[in-house]
């Protein structure tokens, strides 16, 4: 078994990397005098993986929302489920689906080799029978319908399938009803045998704990396994947009609106150009710019507006995003205040306020155990090393913001997605 240790002098911290026999991924990162601890047992797996090939075999199509799917039935066993096995031991746990990537975890401050041995078992043996498949897409049918009738769900979904012809970016995490429909126990069984492989998942821990606990554990519970060579394939996707306006009425006191920016595709260890994209966010419409507070001065916003930048496997996207009387003025102000950044660049003093603040922000983050064990699964499955952000963030200079403000923020790529 081989162990990694990897340390920063300047933040005096310290995480291990083990490539564990079973082939699993594992990283254990201890904080000495902390009471809790929080662990995540990922798979590189989420809703846009419909289309794949294994082991250099055919091309297989699946439903939409199979994954989101396998994430609820895991938690089931022929005797009691995980979460009631996590009452006895007092941990809290839970789980999620995005769109690239399927995560189970539990957080605890006492009995947590017995937490994991519960993470463990219930994730690597699965339980699927025709009659609990067929409970389940009712339960997951409902969940899909109260999705579509939250406003800020949909407001989202809506920006793209303005922004995405091909992509099942455009399609709810859970499915539809009718793709959802297609499920049985077989399919799940094929999806887990694929993607919960070992060599495509990763371990991580962080808090009160040690490597040898982790290991003691692991060492119990996985068993080797043959490694699974995965080739997932995207529907060809072109550069351009579909619509650059979508509007839906809903319920809603105030309209709310996404306003995005469709962006070209990037490598997700170039940590730079992420770091370079949220800087410019704060640069543009960040809460201490006079930008800000001259919207909010004319009522063209409330709180509720913020910016994120969202992308993953096939997709890349600026989102600004909130409440707004007038958004079709917002999207005008917005776009003059692009213009006038592209235009004279930036001011080097708030470049270099906004680059220290987050750069502080992320040493606060080793103070968070979840934080450091999501942020352990996220640096696994992109390729890059947890303290790479510090390096990025000491690098990058405020040319490298102008760039990405001069190259994204494209309008002929613009879309308003509106819910009235």
């Amino acid at each position: 078994m081989e162990i990694q240790t990897l340390t920063n002098e300047f933040l005096q911290e310290t995480y291990h990397k083990i490539n564990h026999p079973s082939g699993l991924t594992v990283y254990v990162l201890p904080k000495e005098g902390y009471q809790t601890t929080y662990a995540v047992f990922g798979t590189d797996y989420g809703s846009v993986d419909t289309r794949f090939s294994t082991n250099g075999g055919k091309e297989i199509e699946v439903p939409e929302g199979i994954a989101h799917f396998l994430e609820h039935k895991l938690f089931e066993s022929e005797e009691l489920d995980a979460f009631e096995r996590y009452a006895k031991t007092g941990a809290s746990a839970n789980a999620y689906t995005s769109f690239d990537k399927t995560c189970y975890l539990f957080s605890c401050s006492d009995n947590f080799e017995e937490s994991l041995r519960i993470l463990l078992d219930f994730v690597k043996h699965p339980y699927f029978t025709e009659q609990t498949v067929e409970k389940e897409q009712g339960i997951i049918g409902q969940e899909i319908k109260m999705y579509q009738d939250n406003p800020d769900w949909e407001v989202l979904f809506s920006l793209l399938r303005a922004a995405y012809k091909e992509n099942p970016v455009r399609i709810d995490i859970a499915g539809t009803v009718e793709s959802i429909a297609q499920i049985d126990a077989q399919l799940l069984y094929d999806c887990y045998n694929t993607f919960y492989n070992n060599s495509n998942m990763v371990l991580a821990v962080a808090g009160n704990v040690t490597v040898e606990q982790v290991m003691k554990i692991a060492d119990e519970l996985l068993e080797k396994e043959e490694r699974v060579e995965i080739v997932k394939s995207l529907p060809q996707e072109d550069d351009g947009i579909v619509t650059s306006y979508t509007e839906k009425e809903m319920h809603v006191e105030v309209p709310k609106f996404n306003l995005g920016f469709k962006e070209k595709l990037f490598d997700p260890k170039d940590l730079r150009y992420s770091i370079a994209v949220s800087i410019a966010l704060d640069l543009i419409c960040s809460k201490t710019t006079d930008f800000y507070a001259e919207l909010l001065e004319k009522e063209l916003i409330n709180s509720s507006f913020g910016t994120e930048h969202f992308w993953g496997r096939g997709f890349n996207m600026i989102i600004f995003g909130g409440e707004s009387e007038k958004p079709e003025e917002v999207k005008s102000a917005i776009l003059e205040r692009i213009a006038f950044l592209k235009e004279n660049g930036v001011e080097n003093e708030a470049f270099e306020a906004i680059r220290r603040k987050k750069y502080g922000n992320e040493v606060k983050c080793f103070n968070d155990v979840d934080a450091l064990a999501n942020g352990m699964v996220n640096m696994h499955f992109s390729g890059y090393g947890l303290f790479d952000i510090f390096d990025a963030y000491r690098s990058i200079t405020k040319k490298d913001v102008e760039d990405v403000i001069k190259s994204s923020f494209d309008e002929s790529k613009c879309i308003l997605s509106v819910i009235k």
